[in-house]
């Protein structure tokens, strides 16, 4: 027998035990999940949002490709990743943010955030999410402008948690309503809170997602909002903390492995969550803390993974 080094031995990416279903299926599955939000949001804000949405998977699709052909890899977008990628970005967006900001953004997620941490399931942080963030730093303007919609005459959902945490919004019953149904200006894909909450049910009776990082986030969230004398629903309903719950706290490669490590993920995303827009300098802070914890996610699958090498006893046999 040939003798191997380590160095020879490679780990294939995460996740490494799956559902049964592979990567092209589960991203179908996933774009199944966000096409009705995607809808609802051109209906929301219109053919702006439409241009971005297709502009976004287009790009990702093609970034993807040329990386791979420029990097000598074989050229995977069949597997849809770039596509999900693509769409998750742009319903993350404003729906006026300008077309060449978007541009720079989807190469950043699809370049530097996937491709150079060696493609999907290797990546460390969630790419759409990095992509915003880029965008944010790089252009707070843009991505930080109040839009009104001219359908419902509502401010920016950024408007509305600045006004939460300053104190001046009492929510009413229509408010309740209408931040539910959607008729209120925020990103494209934020709006929806009742698509986005029948998205979390299909996926999670899919097994495309894990439901434990979603209600880990969404109830910490709101307990910290609770206990702090906050707007519970409110907490729930405003900006992009539904949104962020189920579709980034729940990816495959940047989230833990393990349930007890998708439990504190999740919690920790909402309590730095409540922690940003409590006290930070931003109203919103749902992409920050979830592009903190997946920094600390190899941490946690190490903290709350199996341990080879030791048998358990059982109390039983303990006692003897």
């Amino acid at each position: 027998m040939a003798d191997l080094s380590l160095t020879q031995l490679k780990v294939s990416s995460s996740p490494h035990i799956s559902e049964g279903l592979d990567a092209q299926t589960l991203m179908c599955l996933v774009l199944t999940a966000l096409l009705p939000l995607s809808v609802y949001g051109v209906i929301l804000y219109g053919v702006n949002a439409l241009v971005r949405l297709l502009l976004s998977v287009a790009l990702a699709v093609a970034f993807e490709a040329l990386f791979q052909l420029a990097t000598k890899q074989k050229v995977t977008v069949k597997d849809c990743s770039a596509a999900v990628t693509g769409l998750l970005f742009a319903l993350t967006l404003p729906p006026m943010v300008p077309l060449w900001q978007l541009a720079i953004g989807i190469l950043f997620s699809i370049v530097v955030a996937k491709g150079f941490f060696g493609g999907l399931g290797a990546n460390v942080y969630n790419p759409a999410l990095a992509g915003r963030a880029f965008l944010f730093v790089s252009f707070p303007s843009s991505m930080g402008a109040v839009w009104v919609n001219p359908a419902t005459d509502a401010v920016s959902s950024a408007t509305v948690l600045s006004q939460i945490k300053s104190g001046d919004f009492t929510a009413g019953t229509e408010d309740y309503l209408n931040f539910f149904l959607g008729k209120r200006a925020g990103c494209i894909g934020e709006t929806g809170i009742f698509l986005i909450i029948i998205a979390f049910v299909f996926l999670w009776a899919t097994k495309v997602i894990d439901w434990r990082a979603t209600i880990a986030m969404l109830v910490t969230a709101s307990l910290a909002a609770f206990l702090s004398g906050g707007d519970v629903l409110m907490t729930l309903l405003s900006g992009g903390l539904l949104f962020g719950a189920v579709f980034m706290a729940t990816d495959y490669a940047t989230t833990p492995q393990t349930k007890p490590g998708r439990l504190v993920f999740g919690a920790a995303c909402g309590f730095i969550t409540f922690l940003i827009r409590k006290f930070g300098g931003y109203p919103e802070g749902v992409m920050f803390s979830i592009l903190i914890m997946n920094s600390l996610t190899a941490f946690l699958n190490n903290l709350t993974g199996r341990k080879y090498g030791y048998k358990r006893i059982k109390k039983a046999e303990a006692k003897k």
